[in-house]
């Protein structure tokens, strides 16, 4: 089957989902257009960026068949398929199956915690969301037993999910470097977590 080509990303590289998408196509090698949206303005709110792309968020990427792709991992999905090395969603079943596993136990156990922390507790954020500090704290008060499960999966290991880098440690990164906005530490006794961030960040993908 013939994919459609990508036209354009709607990004905003200081967001932690387009990040995710950046770091993604920078492992990849894959350039594409870029049109930056200014979300403390409003500019995914406005009439025209909604009725191209439907929903008031970044990223969103756009094809050439008209079909508009809002969600990161389903944006990294097409990449992928797109361009299949180097790999990072999976080659075979299972190994895509412990993959996809990682992915959302990240995303959904960090990501999100780290998220709700930030967008809650930020006062600058109160342009985007209807803040409830007491919800902030709450994800605060989670956020060293979260760090804690990815520190004890990287004991031994140099990856989260696989032998190599996939989309899990993009989206894990991502949330890390969030906690310095939100000034909450990566505890001292967590080893594994602190030398994979390391690791991490000596990726030229994750330079920007």
């Amino acid at each position: 089957m013939t994919l459609p080509q990508p036209v354009r990303l709607y990004d905003q590289p200081r967001a932690p989902n387009p990040r995710r998408v950046n770091i993604f196509l920078a492992e990849k090698g894959i350039e594409i257009e870029r049109v930056n949206i200014d979300l403390m303005a409003g500019e995914h709110k406005q009439p025209d960026y909604l009725a191209r792309i439907g929903v008031p968020q970044v990223p969103a990427l756009e094809l050439d068949d008209g079909a508009i792709v809002t969600e990161s991992v389903a944006i990294c999905r097409y990449f992928e398929a797109l361009r299949p090395e180097p790999n990072m969603m999976g080659r075979e079943v299972m190994e895509q199956v412990i993959i996809e596993n990682w992915q959302r136990l990240v995303e959904f156990r960090l990501f999100a915690t780290v998220a709700a922390c930030f967008r809650h507790t930020n006062p600058h954020l109160a342009v985007l969301e209807d803040q409830c500090a007491d919800w902030g704290e709450v994800n605060r008060g989670r956020l060293d037993a979260r760090l804690g499960e990815l520190d004890r999966r990287l004991e031994g290991r140099d990856w989260i999910a696989a032998d190599r880098l996939t989309i899990a440690d993009i989206t894990a990164l991502v949330a890390v470097e969030f906690l310095r906005v939100i000034k909450h530490p990566i505890p001292a006794g967590d080893t594994n977590l602190l030398a994979w961030v390391e690791r991490m960040r000596a990726r030229p993908s994750t330079s920007f």
